[in-house]
C-alpha cells in the first residue's frame, strides 16, 4: 500500500513567527493541512491579491483550491470567534463548508473559560502571565481535570452537558468574588455552536490515518511557538499546549513514526508578546525601529511586541527538541538598512559561559553577541536567491553553521509571492 506521509511545521521561537504565510505557500505540495494544538488566541497572518486575512482557528490552507484542511483533537475551539472567523471568509468568496472538517475530540472554550481566564490573571497581580484573555489556560484546564465540553458533546444533549460544566466555573467564581456579566456572549456563543452544527464533525484520528493509507500527504501546522510550550517553554510564562512536533502526534492521533519532514520558522531577529523573559530584548532605539519596521503588534490581540536581535541558544534548543530538518527564515527584509547586526551566540548565566539553553532565564543571564556586517540593500522585490547581496548571504551560512540546519525558505515580504525557495 502506498503510505502517505506528514510533515510538521512550527514555530521555533516565542510565536508570531509568519507560520500562516509558509503553510499558504507549501499546502500546493499536500492533500491536508491540519491544526495540532492552540486556539483564537494565535493569529496567522496571510497576505495575497492584494487582501490581508487573519485566521484564528481555522488552518491556513483554507485558500488553496480543493485541499482537505482539518480542525484537530489538540485544539481548543469558541464557537462564537468561530463563527466570525468563518463567516468573514466566506463572504470573501472562499468556501469553507466542503473543505473544513472539525474533531469531535477538540475541545470547547465556554463565556466562563473566558470569565475564569480574566479572574486568575488578576489574582496574580504582578505576577501575570499575559494571557490573551481568551479562556485557553482554563479550557485546557477543564481538559487535563477531565471535565471539559468537546465538539463532539454538540450532536447529544449538549443543553445538559452545558449546564454541568458552567455551574462548575461559577462554583470557582463566587469563591472568588468576581463579578462579570455573559448574557450577551452567552447569546452568541450559542448561536456558534449552531452553526458548528453545519460543519463536517469527524474522528479526525480515522479521517487523517485513512487518508495517509490512500497516499496522501499531510501539513501538520502549529501555533505558538516552541518557547512557548507548556513543557520546554520558559515556564511559567507559556501557552497551554504543547506547542512542539510532539504536539502533532497528540494533537491529531499521528503516529511518531509517520512525520518525515520537520520544518522549523523563524525571524531573521527576535520577538515576544506578553510578560515573560526575553534574553536578547532590546528597550532601545534600535528596538523601537525593528518594531515599526518589521510592523510587530499582535495579529489578534494588537499589543506591541517586544523586539531584539535574534537568539542562537534558544534556536538550538528549539531545533533540537523538535528535530528540525529545515528551517525558514522570515521578515528578513526587516533588517535591510541596518548596517550593523547582532546575533546571541551564547550566554553568560552568573558569569559562566554557555550554549545549552538553562532551566531558569528570567535572572542572571548575559546574551553574548556575535557582530555581522547589514547588506543595507531593498530585497522585497527579489525573486531568486542569485540577487542576494554577498552580506546577507554570509548572514545565512552563519545562521546554518550556527544551527546546524539548512535554511530553506526565506520570506522577503508579507506577500506570498516574497517567497524564496532555496536552490539546495
Amino acid at each position: 500500500m502506498n503510505k502517505g506521509k506528514v510533515d510538521v511545521l512550527l514555530g521555533l521561537q516565542w510565536g508570531d513567527e509568519g507560520k500562516g504565510k509558509v503553510v499558504d505557500v507549501l499546502t500546493p505540495r499536500y492533500d491536508v493541512v491540519a491544526r495540532f494544538q492552540g486556539g483564537p488566541n494565535a493569529g496567522h497572518t496571510l497576505e495575497f491579491e492584494g487582501q490581508k486575512y487573519v485566521l484564528r482557528s481555522i488552518p491556513s490552507g483554507i485558500f488553496q483550491g480543493d485541499k482537505i484542511n482539518i480542525i484537530g483533537n489538540g485544539v481548543v475551539l469558541a464557537p462564537d470567534l468561530f463563527m466570525d472567523e468563518a463567516k468573514a471568509l466566506e463572504q470573501s468568496g472562499h468556501p469553507l463548508k466542503e473543505r473544513l472538517h472539525i474533531s469531535k475530540k477538540a475541545h470547547l472554550i465556554m463565556p466562563t473559560h473566558r470569565v475564569l481566564d480574566a479572574a486568575y490573571e488578576a489574582q496574580k497581580g504582578k505576577n501575570k502571565v499575559g494571557t490573551t484573555g481568551k479562556g485557553i489556560g482554563p479550557t485546557y484546564t477543564d481538559k487535563v481535570s477531565r471535565t471539559g465540553l468537546r465538539v463532539g458533546d454538540i450532536l447529544e444533549n449538549f443543553d445538559e452537558k452545558y449546564a454541568q460544566a458552567k455551574a462548575r466555573h461559577e462554583a470557582i467564581l463566587r469563591t472568588m468574588n468576581y463579578e462579570y456579566d455573559i448574557d450577551e456572549v452567552e447569546k452568541k456563543w450559542m448561536e456558534g455552536i449552531d452553526y458548528l452544527r453545519q460543519f463536517p464533525i469527524v474522528d479526525s484520528e480515522h479521517e487523517l490515518n485513512h487518508l495517509l493509507g490512500e497516499g496522501r500527504s499531510v501539513l501538520c501546522e502549529g501555533a505558538q511557538g516552541t518557547m512557548l510550550d507548556v513543557d520546554f517553554g520558559s515556564y511559567p510564562f507559556v501557552t497551554s499546549s504543547n506547542t512542539i512536533c510532539a504536539g502533532a502526534c497528540t494533537g491529531l492521533g499521528i503516529g511518531p513514526n509517520k512525520i518525515g519532514e520537520v520544518y522549523g520558522i523563524m525571524k531573521a531577529y527576535c520577538t515576544r508578546v506578553g510578560a515573560g523573559p526575553f534574553p536578547t530584548e532590546l528597550f532601545d532605539e534600535t528596538g523601537k525601529r525593528i518594531r515599526d519596521l518589521g510592523h510587530e503588534y499582535g495579529a489578534v490581540t494588537g499589543r506591541e511586541r517586544r523586539c531584539g536581535w535574534i537568539d542562537l541558544v534558544a534556536l538550538r534548543y528549539s531545533i533540537m527538541v523538535n528535530g528540525v530538518t529545515q528551517l525558514i527564515m522570515m521578515k528578513s527584509d526587516v533588517l535591510d538598512d541596518f548596517a550593523t547586526i547582532k546575533a546571541c551566540t551564547a550566554y553568560k548565566v552568573n558569569g559562566k559561559l554557555t550554549r545549552d539553553f538553562p532551566y531558569n532565564i528570567e535572572h542572571g543571564i548575559e546574551p553574548v553577541y556575535q557582530e555581522l556586517k547589514g547588506w543595507q540593500t531593498d530585497m522585497t522585490r527579489f525573486n531568486s536567491e542569485d540577487q542576494f547581496p554577498q552580506e546577507f548571504c554570509d548572514y545565512i551560512a552563519f545562521l546554518e553553521e550556527q544551527l546546524a540546519t539548512p535554511i530553506t525558505i526565506i520570506s522577503i515580504g508579507p506577500d506570498r509571492e516574497q517567497t524564496i525557495l532555496r536552490s539546495k
